[in-house]
């Protein structure tokens, strides 16, 4: 019951904050769209999923565009998992983030589907874990607004043979 009732409550404040697209910002205050919401990042589950703290509920965020090899317990070890889980601790570990939803704003297991950018420097996470050759890009209609600019920088890491494309067999 209790987690039913966070779930509406994180519900509530998705869409109290705008729920769908919201534009994602360089990190300054003149070009964060209303409803763009930041969060302290509790926990880093894996690659590509945090734990946050957004105003008092506690989210699972589920990076949008991109995949982490698997590195959890519940799922068979892929290669190149902990490393990309280790990078994603490096990047947003204890920070302050943005999160930007897109179309849909959650997933069929109820987490919050986002952009995510590092404050205060504004580094675009999702991006960078693409361009670093540790996550692949995952398209997943309607949420792809920035599909293109990940396909370049995963072809970019491929042809560098950066991250998993160095160390893994694909």
């Amino acid at each position: 019951m209790r987690r039913l009732i966070l779930l509406a409550a994180a519900v509530v404040v998705v869409l109290l904050a705008g729920g769908g697209a919201l534009r994602v910002g360089d990190g300054s205050s003149d070009d964060a769209a209303p409803g763009t919401r930041t969060a302290r990042v509790e926990r880093v589950v894996d690659g590509d999923t945090i734990i946050v703290d957004l105003d008092g509920v506690r989210e699972r965020v589920r990076y949008i565009g991109m995949d982490t090899p698997e590195s959890v317990p519940e799922q068979p070890l892929e290669c190149y998992g902990h490393r990309a889980s280790e990078e994603n601790q490096r990047l947003v570990g204890g920070r302050t983030v943005t999160l930007t939803t897109d179309e849909e704003p959650r997933d069929r297991f109820g987490r919050l589907l986002a952009y995510v950018r590092r404050e205060p420097d504004g580094l675009f996470v999702n991006e960078a874990l693409v361009r670093g050759g540790f996550a692949t890009t995952l398209e997943i209609r309607p949420n792809v607004r920035y599909a293109g600019e990940f396909r370049a920088e995963e072809r970019k890491a491929r042809a560098a043979g950066r991250g998993l494309w160095g160390a893994c067999r694909r």
